[in-house]
């Protein structure tokens, strides 16, 4: 009984933590044309994001290394290496499968819409999407 008492307050601590700081960008969120869920998460002071959904499974065929041509897109880390600092996500990387290419990446939460700036060398020079956060139950 007091082991089921336990259980029950460690379930109901967990399901009231409230995300914070730079970790409010921790979760799932759709892809910009809707058809993948990218889930963001951290890795000692980094945060990455994984593909855990996609609505047309396929390989990553446009990917460089032929070694990796092969994988499956789902479960493929797409963003890399993110610090967070002054309000902003950058420093990290994002694979674009669709052409095979990395950018340098930088990214800001604005309350469920992530923005997410893919770029060569400079952010001037690249493109910017907005990726929305899965809504909960």
């Amino acid at each position: 009984m007091l082991l089921a008492i336990f259980i029950l307050q460690i379930t109901n601590a967990k399901a009231q933590i409230k995300l914070t700081g730079s970790d409010k960008i921790m979760g799932v969120f759709w892809s910009p044309k809707k058809d993948a869920k990218i889930e963001i998460y951290k890795k000692e002071a980094f945060y990455y994001g994984k593909s855990i959904w996609v609505a047309s499974p396929r390989k990553d065929s446009e990917n460089p290394n032929e070694a990796l041509q092969k994988r499956d897109i789902l479960g493929i880390e797409l963003l890399t290496n993110f610090k967070f600092n002054d309000g902003e996500y950058s420093g990290g990387r994002i694979y674009d499968p669709e052409s095979g290419k990395t950018y340098d990446c930088k990214m800001s939460l604005i309350g469920n819409k992530l923005k997410v700036r893919g770029f060569i060398g400079i952010s001037l020079f690249g493109r910017t999407e907005i990726f929305e956060r899965v809504a909960t139950k």
